[in-house]
């Protein structure tokens, strides 16, 4: 918990961060930041998907509609949290001069939208069946 704790402090601190290790040839923290940026996009582009199945599915019943907009909705919070998070530990991995840590969250967003995207194809299938 107090690992937590301490990652999220260096979310707004930078100059702790920069304070670690060596300072890493510029173009691997720029392209760390890059992955950060593709990472909101990533989120903002699941939290506008969110709204669009709340705003423009109006056919579709209230539970399956709320609750494919909260999963997506859902997934871009934790996406966007995940990005900073994962900016922070490669930026300290690379000044410590450590192995860039691993991650299954990718892996865990590919089937969260996967599950969604097939909940979302059966209900447009059933509502044209009904």
């Amino acid at each position: 918990m107090m690992r937590v704790v301490r990652n999220v402090r260096l979310w707004f601190a930078p100059e702790a961060v920069r304070a670690e290790g060596s300072t890493p040839d510029y173009r691997f923290s720029l392209a760390n930041e890059r992955t950060f940026l593709a990472w909101l996009r990533t989120a903002l582009a699941l939290i506008g998907g969110g709204f669009a199945v709340d705003q423009f599915l109006p056919d579709l019943p209230r539970p399956w509609r709320a609750g494919l907009a909260l999963a997506l909705l859902a997934a871009g919070v934790v996406c966007a949290l995940r990005a900073v998070d994962h900016w922070v530990r490669c930026e300290r991995a690379m000044r410590r001069g450590e192995d860039l840590p691993a991650s299954r969250f990718p892996a865990v967003l590919s089937l969260v939208i996967a599950v969604v995207a097939v909940t979302m194809v059966v209900v447009v299938l059933a509502g044209w069946a009904g």
